[in-house]
């Protein structure tokens, strides 16, 4: 546990990477903000987490796959992730942020990835 990355990830790198090479500029967690984004457009006041599909429990997804041992234990964690995301997005709500989720399965390959980047950019767009 101690090996796995809460920042900076290949899935948080990669989507930052492709927003810079848009031309959209950002700034990378903001604690001043609930939750801490991954990735924050304070222009467009647009926060996007970049999700693991197995830590923050992405439904019918091949990366969701449950332990063999310690099941109680995997379960409660990740249902208490799942709560905490609720909430984080549900503040960012209150304070007129527009919350944005990207899940690691949705960047596996470059034509779901090239998808994705499309979806942010036009959510992006259409806020302003």
């Amino acid at each position: 546990m101690a090996a796995v990355k809460n920042r900076n990830t290949k899935p948080e790198v990669c989507v930052r990477k492709a927003l810079f090479k848009i031309g959209l500029r950002y700034r990378v967690n903001v604690k001043k903000l609930p939750g801490s984004p991954d990735i924050v457009l304070p222009k467009y006041k647009t926060a996007i987490f970049v999700h693991g599909c197995y830590w923050h429990g992405h439904k019918n997804c091949k990366k969701q796959i449950k332990p063999n041992t310690n099941k109680d234990f995997w379960d409660n964690k990740i249902q208490k992730n799942k709560s905490r995301d609720k909430e984080v997005q549900s503040e960012l709500s209150k304070l007129n942020w527009k919350v944005l989720i990207v899940w690691e399965c949705e960047l596996r390959n470059s034509r779901s990835f090239n998808i994705t980047i499309d979806k942010i950019v036009n959510e992006i767009v259409s806020i302003k």
